[in-house]
């Protein structure tokens, strides 16, 4: 296959944006996803309802994670070997990472669904939200497989510059949910399982949609299950990034438990405040996410074809790009932070806390469009280790650090500062790794 069929790397700025805006789009829907999920069910005005489906999310966290070391592993190594013009290793890799998410689904399922009561209570389900909780938990750990599986072909696909059908798949999907949602929780009376379902079938749809346009659209992806096999260099390719990844997701739900506990002593309402104000940063960073996985395709396509000063000018525009829009955002959220605050809750103490909050959180946001798109360029060239450090910094060991010692120092405003300044840090890792990493 000639490298020209896949990417035009002789106009890599419009190349770069048709790969990522299908990203971004992708991400916008999913987040209005989350959002309308979380409307519906406290619709019901049953707290112990809403309660047991949040007991639930960390789930989700991890089914992603699993999803994203086949997903963003396959897809980084897949990537590498068409630059290289290996049209029949990567057809190898997508079928391995096709069904071996599959198997993977199916080999945690079923013990998770076995030990669902002492799972359930390490949750925090209480006697009041367990019955919510156990419905829930059922569906979407019976749906474990399909789950997992969304995030494989909409990573493969974009390797392939398919990023547009990628972006229909898991907007579909999405649509589904959106659409099932009130009709399950509400006019069926289904609850919880109904949330549930609507979840599954929204990734199912999205499943069979991409899996419809691998086997017709594609000219490299498999799922052929005489080609899924691996050898041992490319099984750990796969491995080191994907877990990476993986890492990345439950490092983020850890921080964001400690920043709760710290805050126990201050009172719910700080508690109230910082989960609005996640919600409102979530916006800005899936932007500059989209962005930043949208060039990984292309990042190791270069790699691989060792077209290094194509690369290099990929990368400055890159960076250039993201940190300006990182700019934009953050001036459009910390100006209204207040206003912002006010579109969620009307408590005036709650919107108060939540605005200087807010404008902490995305003070730091320059850095951390640094740290994203350094993080993906070092997935996608294969650089594991680095990758493994990027992950392990900004909401991760970096940040624990610094949380721990600036509340330490400066009590409440040590963990206002927390973030940014753990942004800066991981920013100028990130581009010291860069440094070390690509000198030759």
């Amino acid at each position: 296959m000639e490298q020209e069929r896949i990417f035009d790397t002789d106009r890599l700025i419009p190349t770069y944006f048709k790969l990522a805006l299908p990203v971004v789009f992708s991400m916008v829907i999913t987040l209005i996803y989350n959002l309308a999920d979380t409307y519906f069910i406290a619709r019901t005005n049953d707290t112990m309802l809403v309660a047991g489906v949040s007991l639930c999310a960390p789930l989700f966290t991890v089914l992603m994670a699993i999803g994203n070391i086949y997903g963003q592993g396959g897809s980084s190594l897949i990537s590498r070997l068409l630059g290289s013009g290996d049209c029949d290793s990567a057809a190898r890799v997508s079928a391995f990472c096709f069904w071996f998410s599959l198997l993977t689904g199916v080999v945690i399922a079923v013990p998770m669904l076995l030990l669902r009561r002492p799972m359930l209570q390490l949750l925090g389900a209480s006697a009041e939200t367990f019955r919510h909780a156990e419905s829930y938990y059922l569906v979407i750990v019976g749906g474990a497989p399909l789950v997992i599986l969304s995030f494989i072909h909409s990573n493969l696909m974009r390797s392939e510059g398919m990023s547009a059908l990628s972006m229909a798949g898991t907007v579909a999907g999405s649509l589904l949910n959106i659409v099932l949602d009130p009709i399950f929780i509400t006019t069926f009376g289904w609850g919880a399982k109904g949330a549930a379902l609507a979840t599954v079938l929204g990734y199912t749809m999205t499943d069979l949609l991409c899996l419809l346009f691998v086997l017709k659209k594609s000219a490299v992806l498999s799922v052929k299950r005489k080609q899924a096999r691996v050898f041992g260099p490319e099984w750990r390719q796969i491995f080191s990034v994907g877990f990476t990844a993986a890492l990345t997701n439950i490092a983020s739900s850890v921080c964001i438990v400690l920043m709760n506990q710290f805050l126990l002593p201050y009172g719910d309402e700080k508690i109230a405040a910082l989960g609005i104000v996640l919600k409102i940063t979530m916006i800005v960073q899936l932007i500059l996410v989209g962005f930043s996985f949208g060039g990984v395709p292309l990042f190791g396509f270069l790699f691989g074809a060792k077209e290094t000063e194509k690369l290099k000018r990929l990368l400055r525009f890159c960076t250039l790009f993201l940190c300006g829009l990182a700019l934009v955002e953050s001036l459009a959220v910390f100006l209204p932070a207040a206003p912002l605050m006010h579109v969620f809750l009307d408590d005036a103490a709650i919107v108060a806390d939540g605005a200087v909050m807010l404008r902490w959180q995305v003070s730091g946001m320059v850095f951390c469009a640094i740290v994203l798109l350094y993080t993906c360029l070092f997935q996608a060239s294969g650089k594991s280790v680095r990758a493994l450090l990027m992950s392990l910094s900004r909401q991760g060991v970096l940040f624990v650090a610094v949380f721990g010692i600036l509340t330490g120092i400066a009590g409440y405003r040590g963990f206002l500062a927390a973030q940014p300044v753990a942004d800066a840090f991981s920013a100028v890792l990130a581009l010291a790794l860069y440094r070390t990493a690509y000198r030759e």
